[in-house]
């Protein structure tokens, strides 16, 4: 399923929820298709809704899957409140503008799409000829399938973002090592940038997957939080150490913006990512010397709360120089005591040695 943006993106990802096995629409909707009937649904009223609903009758009843199911007998659209707790009216014949463009042939899919576009609400069509559902949101057009089907196809990418994660976390090593040993390349960040932003877009595609199981996907998201726990902070962190300072203060929020605004073929060319934060990549530009500022190190030393990260940066102005630092140096540090100064030296200490040790033995 392609990716929608922002408000519609939410739209269409909230819908599926509701629409999800487990969930009470979901098991009405697949009442009316074991019945070998049809049905239009629409899931949302206000006053454009109003004003093309015609006939039926008001009904204002708690919703259910069987009062559904029955309601759908009859002709006629069954209008819904927006969060699928309440039914409004049943029977009553939708006349959307008909100057509004649609792809559709049968006339209740054609209601469906016009309606969905006219009213910005999300409609279900469910189509006795077909025997499929179809939901009409946010401009698009998605038919829901059974849960084996969507499952296959989740497993299928989750074994893809296991060999990615294996690769990102080889990448992320060895960039640990170079930082201590101060031999970082602008090609060693391009490649890390590069490795995160696939892992977090394949999560993405699964997350859409777990939306569309509902309670068949429970096992497949703990799977998933398993695999890229802390993603976005260790892209958060990799951006922080290698920005230049020079691009100002909403820089950080660029970068970001850049990177996933790189399209799927682009982003893997390295010199991608390189661009996203500023780097030159002309000539031998990637190859270039650069040097964190320590974020990420400090990032993994234990019970190290933010606001000292932050004057730690901001006090020395580079890891070398916080490799280098002895306990007196980090306890002029404002918030910094001889106990932190110790746990902050130790942790380095131990985060050089084991990453040393990772790539070179």
């Amino acid at each position: 399923m392609a990716h929608v943006h922002h408000a519609d993106d939410e739209l269409l990802r909230s819908t599926l929820a509701a629409v999800a096995p487990g969930t009470e629409l979901r098991d009405g909707l697949e009442r009316i298709l074991r019945g070998r009937t049809g049905a239009l649904i629409v899931l949302g009223q206000d006053k454009t809704v109003d004003h093309i609903a015609t006939g039926g009758f008001p009904l204002e009843i708690e919703f259910s899957a069987t009062r559904l199911r029955e309601l759908a007998k009859m002709d006629g659209a069954i209008v819904c409140d927006k969060d699928v707790t309440r039914i409004l009216r049943a029977a009553t014949q939708l006349v959307p503008d008909a100057k509004i463009e649609t792809s559709e042939s049968g006339t209740r899919h054609r209601t469906a799409e016009r309606v969905a576009k006219q009213t910005g609400y999300p409609v279900v069509s469910v189509s006795q000829s077909m025997r499929i559902i179809a939901l009409y949101v946010a401009g698009r057009r998605v038919v829901l399938e059974d849960s084996s089907a969507i499952l296959s196809r989740a497993n299928q990418a989750l074994q893809t973002l296991e060999r990615y994660k294996q690769r990102l976390d080889e990448v992320t090593g060895t960039l640990s090592a170079l930082e201590i040993e101060d031999l970082v390349t602008v090609r060693d960040v391009a490649n890390v940038l590069q490795r995160v932003e696939m892992v977090r877009r394949i999560k993405d595609e699964i997350v859409d997957y777990v939306v569309q199981l509902g309670t068949d996907g429970r096992l497949l998201s703990l799977q998933l939080e398993e695999l890229t726990g802390g993603l976005s902070d260790d892209l958060g962190l990799v951006v922080r150490d290698y920005l230049p300072a020079s691009r100002g203060s909403k820089a950080f929020d660029k970068a970001i913006a850049a990177l996933t605004a790189i399209d799927s073929t682009e982003l893997l060319d390295p010199t991608a990512g390189a661009r996203a934060l500023g780097f030159s990549v002309s000539g031998d530009a990637l190859d270039s010397s650069v040097s964190p500022l320590g974020y990420r190190m400090l990032s993994k030393v234990p019970r190290l709360p933010v606001a000292i990260v932050e004057r730690l940066v901001e006090h020395f102005g580079s890891l070398q120089k916080l490799l280098a630092a002895n306990i007196d140096d980090l306890m002029a540090v404002d918030g910094v005591g001889e106990g932190r100064a110790r746990v902050v030296r130790e942790g380095l200490s131990r985060l050089a040695e084991s990453s040393i040790l990772e790539r070179y033995v």
